[in-house]
């Protein structure tokens, strides 16, 4: 079991989530590692996960499908109808710091009802609301919506497991996700280097929730940063997630734990990439408390990450609005033009 990073040829490590159940004769082992990985490099591959591979090849060759129907049948479900930030981008529309991402994608979250929104609500609000799927492919929406309850449920599951590696009760975060974590489901594919105007299939950059479950196909990309300057290729391992720390966990435990830079590079020429990632977060109206953490694990602390480009908030939808009206300037445009007029939502 690999379980530490090499020097010579890093790696990230592999967890196993049985070794976490109750009883386990290497429960608290397991804990001190998952400690130490999320502290120090703050990605994992998981195994043991429990959701079955069906499932997950399903998901995967509905992705597939999708992506090869044709322009018009996708651009009928395009994000820039949808003021919920819900729905699909080409490839160059959504930004990283600034930059264009070469990859197309197809957003989905929870499926909720429009809420009333007026100029004295907290801006977040417009956030939710339903999905948008595609009529010439109706087997995507059962799928995704059973896909999201999964990996919502393991996320959970990894929020107790984190919690209890703080040296917190299981649920110390359940009131802030218990009534409606925020969920989003990006299903994503990278064209190939002949395909794209640069290498960035995404820019570096960290998440924003509490974990990320990330489904990878064949294709590697995914680039996880070494602390040192460089880069741990993490390509995928069929049967695993690569499961991050998100920058709410960083929040909570005042930079104990990691949320870690990564960015994913543009496949070979003639070729592709798929990938579906699962960010779990908590509810939009919930604030991020700081936990009290053990005396040995305080006196560890770091502090969060300050980077001007990229302030954090302990308001969770403050944070959330931010980054979708950044990553997504025509649908900001197109639908939240007095935001970005008054800079309230997107500070410099």
């Amino acid at each position: 079991m690999e379980t530490s990073l090499s020097q010579t040829n890093p790696t990230l490590p592999v967890l196993d989530l049985s070794r976490f159940a109750a009883g386990h004769p290497e429960r608290a082992t397991a804990l001190d590692e998952l400690r130490s990985v999320a502290r120090s490099v703050g990605f994992f591959y998981l195994e043991g996960h429990g959701i079955p591979q069906d499932e997950i090849d399903g998901i995967l060759s509905l992705s597939r499908r999708f992506f090869a129907l044709p322009e018009d049948d996708k651009l009928a479900i395009e994000m820039r109808k949808s003021p919920h930030f819900r729905g699909y981008n080409r490839a160059g529309l959504e930004y990283t710091r600034g930059t264009q991402d070469w990859r197309e994608q197809v957003d989905f979250g929870p499926e909720r009802q429009s809420l009333e929104v007026t100029a004295q609500d907290a801006p977040w609000k417009r956030l939710v609301g339903p999905n948008q799927f595609p009529d010439a492919l109706p087997e995507l929406k059962p799928a995704v919506l059973g896909y999201i309850e999964a990996v919502t449920g393991l996320g959970i599951r990894l929020i107790e497991i984190f919690s209890e590696a703080l040296g917190q009760k299981p649920d110390v975060f359940g009131p802030i996700y218990r009534d409606g974590p925020n969920q989003l489901l990006k299903i994503i594919r990278y064209p190939g280097r002949d395909k794209t105007e640069s290498d960035q299939g995404v820019g570096a950059h960290k998440d924003g929730g509490f974990v990320t479950i990330l489904l990878q196909d064949v294709v590697g990309g995914l680039q996880v940063d070494d602390g040192k300057g460089g880069w741990i290729d993490a390509p995928p391992k069929r049967g695993t997630f690569v499961i991050n720390v998100g920058e709410l966990l960083e929040l909570a435990s005042n930079g104990y734990l990691l949320a870690n830079i990564h960015r994913v590079v543009t496949p070979p020429a003639g070729g592709d990439r798929l990938s579906v990632a699962f960010f779990l977060g908590a509810n939009l109206a919930s604030t991020i408390p700081v936990l009290d953490l053990p005396p040995e694990l305080a006196a560890q602390v770091r502090g969060v990450t300050q980077d001007p480009q990229n302030p954090l908030f302990h308001e969770v939808g403050r944070n959330v609005l931010k980054s979708r009206l950044r990553s997504h300037p025509d649908v900001a445009a197109a639908h939240h033009a007095d935001l970005l007029e008054q800079k309230a939502a997107v500070p410099a």
